[in-house]
């Protein structure tokens, strides 16, 4: 859909070039009689016999002579030269129209001319058509494979540069992010660096739902991101000018980033053979969309229809947000309006151009929102809320920049701005001054009411029932010198864990037994959020255990942390059955009747196990804990019982090997799933202490 909707744009304004190639440009100077075909100029004339040179040296040379020389003075050797290509062409008909013209311009010297010019034109307007289609087959091939290549490289570029800097990105969103300006600062160089703000917003996201950062510093680092996003406008501006062809060495850094990447020893140098591979990449998907591009410089209709645009403000302001979430890419957006003029797609007169492209930059900052939204639709309460803070301050951004678009304040404050006389080779530079003028002018306005603009994304986003089970993970470090209360917050939040496994584990049999995709799709992120509250958990325990500790503590601690690990497993073999479902679906496989009544046993038998070990834990009940190990018994007779069953439906024929696969992969992974249960259940019958273990006193001061 995505793909077809983005050839249906491109089409449209190729359509456009094709219609003025092939009749908008035929205009006569003296007019033409009405139903009457325009005569052809001397410049189409030109450029058809150069198009007719490339494909047919021989016809090109033939049209010139009968166009150009006097009937009378053909030879007879001469005219059949001029002819042949007639007869090479359309077979036995042409044969027959060379005789036939031979045998009129004995008879008749002046009919024979006007025939041969008759003739010469067809031809011309013939090639003039097939010109363009190929023109009009080539810009969408070009446009389409160029912007591949800019969205690829760009990704690898990406990709390169984070490898590159490692853990290190991370650390500073995490420890430089407690200061409002700060926290911009980081956002918008960070998001430079990997010429990136969708892989800074899901950092920064990570953050939030590990609790180590707050909805108010996330929205300070999201409205840097807008900033830093500015800097693919300039690289693509460098582009264009003159002095400074950066494309030519496009294919040398493919070539060396490749040799880097494959070559390299190092994890350092494949990264940076990576940046260079993705680098060059990008720019080689500059140069096929400027390639693409050019014939619109040609086409007085194209220019018409942008320049309506730049009329109408307001919709072309729609026009650029349909057009980035389409794309997914506000950096692919500029880029397209970038190229569009420094091509000359706008029209000659610069400073209309420049109007015309600042309401598509400014739609492209309300369509790179729907990318955070995209993201956020199943995710917990401040990630939408973070999603939905990025949406607002763009849209009222862009509701204040459009008074000074109405007016043409906008472009008069690029030019002031700008440093240079705006040429064809400086307006992507102008446009890209504009992106910057506008993002940075946005945070200027929102950066210090970013409290304001917390408390509304607030009051929008209510918190649903289901948030509380994703709720950040909140263990305060203060309680660690409390360590019997700090025990308690870490038990607290391992039973939130322990629902949130329960919820993926439900949700991954669910969709496997009724071929639900949504459930299966969700149990990922669920699974994430589960090894979030791992690490946090388990960071927070280890900390603890370097304090002066009581023997309960002492030997509770390490009983809990294996817990912790066990509810991980839970969440790994519910991603396990995610994946066994994903397969059966895309096989078409189905259970027979019996297979699916003994798949529901075996979610009721592990939804009993389950809550009785929820409960457990939430109430330090031993007896229902006892309960939950005669569930772990039942899951070891099922799964005996159940693969005893299945040799028998693959015995009776009631169901393929490979569904039975599916269906033993399933009960294997239930049971291991109750063995993790069950040492939970013996950790809380034994009060959370193993049997003969010493307590660790520490013996820190």
């Amino acid at each position: 859909m995505l793909a077809f909707a983005v050839l249906f744009g491109i089409g449209l304004c190729c359509f456009a070039v094709e219609e003025g190639q092939g009749r908008g440009e035929a205009s006569s100077k003296g007019g033409a009689e009405e139903g009457m075909p325009e005569a052809l100029t001397e410049t189409q004339i030109e450029i058809a016999l150069k198009w007719i040179a490339k494909k047919d040296f021989a016809k090109a040379e033939a049209l010139k002579r009968l166009r150009e020389t006097e009937p009378e003075k053909f030879t007879q050797e001469g005219l059949d030269s001029a002819l042949k290509w007639l007869g090479d062409k359309y077979k036995d008909k042409g044969k027959e129209r060379i005789k036939a013209l031979k045998q009129l311009r004995q008879e008749d010297p002046a009919k024979f001319g006007a025939e041969a010019q008759e003739l010469v034109e067809g031809e011309i307007r013939k090639a003039l058509k097939d010109r363009a289609r190929e023109v009009f087959r080539g810009m969408i091939f070009a446009t389409i494979g160029g912007l591949g290549f800019f969205l690829f490289g760009m990704g690898l570029m990406s990709e390169g540069l984070k490898k590159a800097a490692g853990k290190r990105l991370k650390n500073i969103l995490e420890s430089m992010t407690k200061r409002v300006l700060i926290a911009f600062l980081v956002g918008a160089g960070i998001t430079a660096l990997v010429q990136s703000s969708s892989a800074t917003t899901v950092m920064v996201v990570g953050f939030v739902n590990a609790g180590l950062l707050t909805l108010k510093q996330a929205i300070c680092v999201v409205i840097g991101t807008n900033v830093g996003t500015t800097a693919t406008a300039w690289l693509v501006s460098i582009s264009g000018l003159g002095a400074l062809k950066i494309t030519a060495y496009a294919l040398p850094a493919v070539g060396l980033g490749f040799l880097l990447y494959i070559l390299g020893k190092t994890r350092r140098t494949k990264c940076i053979g990576q940046i260079l591979l993705g680098f060059g990449i990008l720019f080689v998907g500059i140069g096929f969309m400027k390639d693409g591009f050019s014939p619109l410089e040609e086409s007085t209709k194209v220019h018409e229809l942008f320049t309506r645009l730049g009329n109408w403000p307001l919709l072309a302001i729609f026009a650029g947000t349909a057009v980035t979430m389409l794309l997914q890419s506000s950096s692919a957006a500029v880029a397209i309006v970038q190229l569009l003029a420094m091509q000359g797609a706008f029209g000659s007169d610069l400073e209309t151009s420049l109007n015309v492209a600042i309401p598509f930059v400014l739609g492209s900052n309300i369509g790179t929102t729907i990318t955070a939204q995209l993201a956020a639709l199943q995710t917990n309460l401040n990630a939408r809320r973070t999603a939905w803070a990025h949406t607002t301050f763009n849209v009222l951004g862009v509701a204040i920049a459009y008074c000074f678009v109405r007016f043409g304040l906008f472009g008069a404050l690029v030019d002031v701005v700008a440093p240079w006389d705006l040429n064809e080779n400086t307006v992507g530079m102008s446009i890209a001054i504009a992106h910057t003028i506008f993002n940075c002018g946005n945070s200027a306005i929102f950066l210090p009411i970013a409290g304001v603009l917390e408390r509304f994304v607030v009051r929008i986003v209510p918190e649903r029932a289901s948030d509380a089970l994703v709720r950040p993970v909140v263990l305060e470090t203060h309680l660690l010198d409390t360590p019997v209360i700090a025990l308690e917050q870490a038990k607290r939040e391992m039973i939130r864990m322990a629902k949130t496994a329960k919820r993926a584990l439900e949700r991954s049999i669910d969709g496997i037994i009724e071929n639900d995709g949504k459930k299966l799709a969700s149990v990922g992120e669920i699974e994430d959020f589960i090894d979030s509250f791992q690490l946090e958990i388990t960071s927070y325990l280890s900390a603890l255990s370097r304090k002066q500790l009581s023997d309960q503590v002492s030997v509770e601690l390490p009983v809990l942390l294996h817990t912790v690990n066990d509810l991980e497993r839970v969440g790994d073999h519910a991603v396990n059955i995610v994946e066994i479902a994903e397969r059966k679906i895309e096989q078409r496989f189905s259970f027979s009747d019996s297979a699916r009544a003994e798949a529901d046993r075996l979610r009721k038998e592990i939804d009993e196990m389950f809550d009785s070990i929820i409960e457990a834990l939430e109430n330090s009940d031993i007896e229902v804990a006892k309960s939950a190990l005669v569930n772990e018994n039942n899951l070891n007779q099922m799964q005996i019982e159940f693969r005893r069953s299945h040799v028998e439906r693959m015995s009776g024929g009631l169901c393929s090997a490979e569904a039975g696969l599916i269906f033993i992969d399933l009960v294997d992974n239930v049971e291991k799933i109750g063995d993790h249960l069950t040492n939970i259940a013996q950790a809380i019958i034994g009060g959370l202490q193993w049997e003969g273990v010493k307590p660790r006193i520490s013996t820190d001061s």
